[in-house]
């Protein structure tokens, strides 16, 4: 049984002709697209790892649906030269920078699958990617609708939120969607734009719902704005401007898309103006006025970034190391910082220069920029449907690698796969010119990478439970200590059992060599008292005053007592506690690890 897309009377629209698709190709992108970002449910103590786990399953079934005789063919592009550097860089900052194991391994894993879908990408035949490229735009579409119905909820009825299906909004007039992220729920809203636009222009929605298929596209991106417009993102307004951009300067798009694009400026004006009315009647907070009241710029991502460019004209050469960064700025003396617990830079150059350090980062950031334009340039040189197919699939990738200048997205799953499989797509070779002939393509091994990728999920939930019962422990669960133990035994998310272990043993040898091995995945400041109890109580006391130090530079509110012992009047003769005096020097942050 296979799926054979339909004929379509759009001039844009490629003879879809041997381009038959495994029964499971739809599923499987919908889960990988559709239902990850949308996975309200979670246990703590991560947020997002069963959307990134649904995002690697979905993924797995799409590389093991690639076969009946249009498999992808093996070729190197500068997109996969990239990503293979950057797998390699997990493990060395293992080897080099005391990164544990369980965290390199699981960004090495997550890069690697990355791979794995651009290599599948740019190596399918142009009948196959057409038809790959419509199944992962209806995964998005149908992503961003559904993201637009929970963002309504979100602000307009929040009691309905019940955490389970519809996430609670943490931001009060603010849509945040699943994602529990305005900026991520942003970049959601613009794929599904662009999305809607391959939809329009390939002719699916030629008279959808009676109403002929002009108006479904415009209808679809008033909505998908408005809820951009809902979760009040910067981010998305700069990405509906570029919406617009791509309207006027695609000459290949059709007039019907062209305009639809145009107008989506004023879709963006005409709902913020709608919801101002609603706010300022019905008194209710309105999240895009008090982004708009803030104005430009963010004070504390401006710092964050020139924090890290002091410690890269530190590490010009090696960088700090994959995943260091958290760990290397909260043990830098910066008076001036941002009081918040950043455990990246919001700037994906700077993460990678000031991780990966000038030469390794300049050549991964050169191959992207490279691939960018590569994938620019076939898109200009086609014509017809491919030539839509392949602005469609880098209007994607150039989505996402813009918000990456201001956030992170691609270091989750459900963002990263995607961006990687339609990179492939955007630079995925000419039939013709390359000589593929797909039916004498292997399916074996992409098929095969498919089932480790479900495999590595599955084995990564049940490694996680174990961490899980730390935090949330059944009824009939075993004591903190043996729960502890349990969790450290794991091999992904022992990080995760050392901080409740350097949070909740006596301080003394043991917790302080959990405070140093979860230092390396995220420090905040209940840890950093722990850690330096635990120091003290090991006749560290400098180096735990040095970490109490850098604590004070947070002005965090749960340190405020700790801290306020120092302003009480000492008994005669008694010592001052060991946090109130200063360290007697500096220490550099890869000491204390």
């Amino acid at each position: 049984m296979s799926i054979t897309l339909p004929q379509s009377s759009s001039p844009n629209t490629a003879d879809p002709g041997l381009a038959t698709l495994s029964p499971w190709a739809l599923p499987a992108m919908l889960l990988a697209c559709g239902l990850a970002p949308l996975l309200a449910y979670n246990l703590t103590p991560s947020a997002t790892l069963f959307n990134q786990l649904t995002a690697l399953v979905g993924w797995g079934f799409v590389l093991c649906g690639m076969g009946d005789g249009l498999a992808p063919r093996l070729r190197l592009s500068p997109a996969a030269l990239a990503l293979g550097l950057l797998m390699l860089a997990p493990a060395l900052s293992a080897v080099f920078a005391a990164l544990p194991l369980g965290l390199a391994l699981a960004s090495s894993g997550m890069l690697g699958a990355a791979l794995l879908l651009v290599l599948a990408g740019q190596g399918l035949p142009e009948k196959a990617r057409s038809s790959w490229l419509e199944m992962l735009c209806w995964g998005l579409l149908l992503a961003g609708l559904l993201s637009l119905l929970v963002s309504v909820v979100q602000v307009f009825a929040p009691g309905w939120a019940d955490g389970q299906v519809i996430a609670r909004s943490s931001i009060p007039g603010r849509a945040v969607g699943n994602l529990r992220q305005p900026n991520h729920l942003a970049s959601l809203l613009m794929w599904a734009c662009v999305a809607a636009v391959f939809l329009a222009e390939s002719g699916r929605f030629k008279g959808a719902a009676g109403l002929g298929g002009r108006w479904v596209l415009p209808a679809l991106l008033a909505g998908l704005v408005l809820a951009v417009v809902l979760s009040a993102s910067r981010t998305g307004v700069i990405g509906v401007l570029i919406l617009a951009a791509w309207g006027a300067l695609d000459r290949k798009l059709s007039r019907d898309s062209k305009l639809a694009l145009l107008i989506t400026p004023v879709f963006l004006a005409l709902s913020w103006w709608l919801l101002s009315l609603w706010a300022s009647s019905s008194g209710q907070a309105l999240g895009a006025e008090s982004r708009l009241a803030e104005g430009a710029g963010s004070p504390s991502r401006l710092a964050i970034i020139a924090n890290a460019w002091a410690l890269l004209k530190a590490n010009p050469l090696t960088g700090i190391g994959w995943g260091e960064f958290n760990l290397a700025w909260s043990m830098t003396p910066f008076p001036d910082r941002p009081i918040a617990f950043f455990d990246h830079t919001h700037n994906i150059v700077m993460q990678l220069a000031v991780e990966l350090g000038l030469p390794l980062s300049g050549l991964v950031l050169g191959l992207l920029a490279w691939g960018l334009y590569v994938a620019l340039r076939m898109s200009m040189r086609a014509e017809g449907a491919d030539a839509v197919a392949r602005r469609c699939a880098f209007m994607l990738v150039l989505m996402i690698g813009l918000h990456s200048l201001l956030e992170y997205p691609l270091w989750y799953g459900y963002f990263l796969l995607p961006t990687a499989f339609a990179f492939g797509l955007a630079l995925g070779g000419e039939d013709d010119d390359e000589g593929m002939q797909a039916p004498h393509a292997l399916a074996w091994p992409w098929q095969l990478g498919g089932v480790l990728m479900v495999a590595a999920a599955l084995f990564t939930l049940s490694d996680y439970l174990r961490v899980v019962q730390i935090y949330v422990p059944s009824a009939h669960a075993a004591s903190l200590a043996d729960r502890i133990a349990k969790g450290q035994s794991g091999l992904l998310f022992s990080s995760q059992a050392d901080y409740a272990a350097a949070t909740s043993l006596p301080a003394g040898p043991e917790a302080l060599a959990a405070a140093r091995r979860t230092a390396h995945n995220l420090i905040d400041a209940r840890l950093m008292m722990a850690w330096a109890k635990s120091l003290h109580a090991t006749g560290e006391t400098d180096q735990a005053r040095y970490i109490v130090q850098r604590l004070r530079e947070f002005r965090n509110a749960s340190s405020t007592a700790w801290l306020a012992e120092c302003e009480e009047p000492a008994s005669p003769g008694a010592m001052r506690p060991f946090q109130c005096e200063p360290p007697q020097r500096a220490y550099a942050w890869r000491e204390l690890r």
